[in-house]
């Protein structure tokens, strides 16, 4: 069995991973560190949770430990689709280089540009970033690109779901022909394999697992949920969550239910802490200090149930993640696939809920038709609740007597009688309102005057006119 000893990794590094805990690679970094220690563009496709981080983390830090940085010039570049991802690589860079004087800035969004351009100033070995913000350092002129030697692209997919591939492209343009690539993807669409084919040379292609496989350690369920009304489905779907969750009990440790909505995550988060729930949301509209801190309390067990959009989906490196609920069958197939890898990691085990109603039926075709095999139907824990209440009878409305029904027949004839004569006294009486004057305009008459008789000559006069 290969050991980290055998893969030719900085000593300083292997001290690193060693005191980490570490000591067998994943199979991804079997193949991929070997190839990336040669210098070798390397494409890498594994599924989530297999360890893609560290598989050019410590080649990474094994090429760069020879040289030294100038200001502005990274000496390499390491791309990432979200801040969660970008923060969790600088992470994993901080426990492997500790031995190391590299240095290392993280440019993604929610930080002040003042803090990020005293980084780049003073000149840094590594360059983590999302697209978007290294980009706008390079056209402040707060960057240069040209002394780049190896270029990382992590969840190559991912970058493809979220628009960023036309940056992705101009930043291959800005960077030398001369750098060394490492491609990393849990899939590959077409447009990913053309950028591939375009901008590495001769890659060494590593692939430890069918392209948008599930993991067997997880667990997969498929809850069919069917609303009693249209109107209904979004409440009975998380009265259905909640249900499961309970039914889980102590088994379900903590939790991270996705929804595809940035505005359903606000809704289930609030409808669990409602219920009794330790439930927070993130998502991408939420300032970066809050999803950090967030993310820190899930991290630490004070938060038990994560209710998240797909800025959550990758890069969420916790290993002990009990559950994944799918609130909602996600529109992407192969965001399911990343959805539930946050679960049955390192060898542990996991569950995984999925939540569907008649309309995600297209949905669930798509991805059922991408991991290749059909999710394992569940019970759902609200089934008979829900029957029960529809086939209860509607309880018959309360007979309401006529107003006049019990009043004798004498006493509605005098109320009509009364009636009458009140409305003759309105008609006959003087002009309400107006005092003993009434305007000479409302008595004046409007009636056209008759026309004037025509004597026989006329008559005539008037035939001949007209003929």
């Amino acid at each position: 069995m290969t050991k980290f000893s055998d893969l030719a990794l900085d000593p300083k590094v292997l001290q690193a991973v060693a005191e980490a805990g570490y000591e067998t690679p994943t199979p991804i970094q079997e193949q991929a560190i070997p190839h990336a220690l040669e210098g070798r563009d390397v494409l890498g496709i594994a599924q989530t949770g297999t360890g893609k981080t560290a598989s050019f983390t410590l080649p990474l830090i094994t090429l760069l430990s020879k040289g030294r940085a100038r200001a502005r010039m990274p000496r390499s570049l390491v791309l990432a689709p979200t801040r969660e991802l970008a923060a969790q690589v600088a992470e994993n860079f901080d426990i492997y280089a500790k031995h190391t004087k590299l240095t290392k800035a993280l440019l993604i969004g929610g930080v002040s540009f003042g803090e990020q351009d005293k980084l780049i100033d003073r000149g840094v070995d590594v360059l983590i970033a999302t697209p978007g913000r290294l980009l706008d350092h390079f056209e402040r002129g707060k960057l240069l690109l040209t002394g780049v030697q190896v270029m990382v692209v992590d969840e190559a997919d991912r970058m493809l779901d979220m628009g960023f591939i036309p940056d992705i492209e101009r930043i291959f343009q800005l960077t030398p022909f001369t750098r060394q690539t490492l491609f990393f993807s849990a899939t590959m669409a077409p447009e990913i394999e053309r950028i591939t084919n375009t901008f590495l040379t001769a890659p060494a292609r590593v692939e430890v697992a069918r392209q948008a496989t599930t993991s067997e350690n997880i667990e997969q369920k498929l809850i069919e949920v069917k609303p009693s009304r249209k109107d209904r489905g979004f409440a009975e779907k998380r009265a259905v969550l909640r249900a499961l969750i309970k039914a889980e009990g102590e088994a379900c440790t903590n939790a991270i239910i996705f929804c595809n909505r940035k505005m359903d995550v606000d809704v289930v988060a609030k409808s669990l802490k409602a219920h009794g729930f330790n439930a927070a949301a993130i998502h991408g509209d939420l300032d970066q200090s809050h999803r950090t801190k967030t993310l820190d309390a899930f991290r630490d067990g004070t938060l038990h149930l994560l209710v998240a959009s797909d800025v959550a989906a990758r890069g969420l490196d916790i290993p002990a993640v009990s559950h994944v609920f799918n609130f909602d069958v996600p529109s992407h197939p192969e965001d399911y696939v990343h959805r539930i890898g946050r679960t049955g990691r390192a060898g542990r085990k996991g569950k995984a809920y999925t939540l569907a109603t008649p309309a995600d039926e297209k949905y669930l075709a798509n991805v059922e038709s991408l991991v290749k095999q059909q999710i394992p139907r569940g019970e759902n824990p609200m089934a008979n609740v829900v029957a029960e209440v529809d086939e209860a009878p509607a309880p018959a409305p309360a007979r309401t007597k006529r107003r006049d029904e019990s009043r004798p027949q004498e006493r509605r004839d005098d109320r009509r009688e009364d009636r009458g004569n009140r409305r003759g006294d309105r008609r006959d009486g003087p002009v309400v309102g107006m005092g003993d004057h009434v305007p000479d305009f409302i008595l004046r008459s409007f009636a056209r005057p008759a026309k004037p008789e025509l004597d026989l000559e006329q008559e005539a006069d008037a035939d001949e006119a007209q003929e």
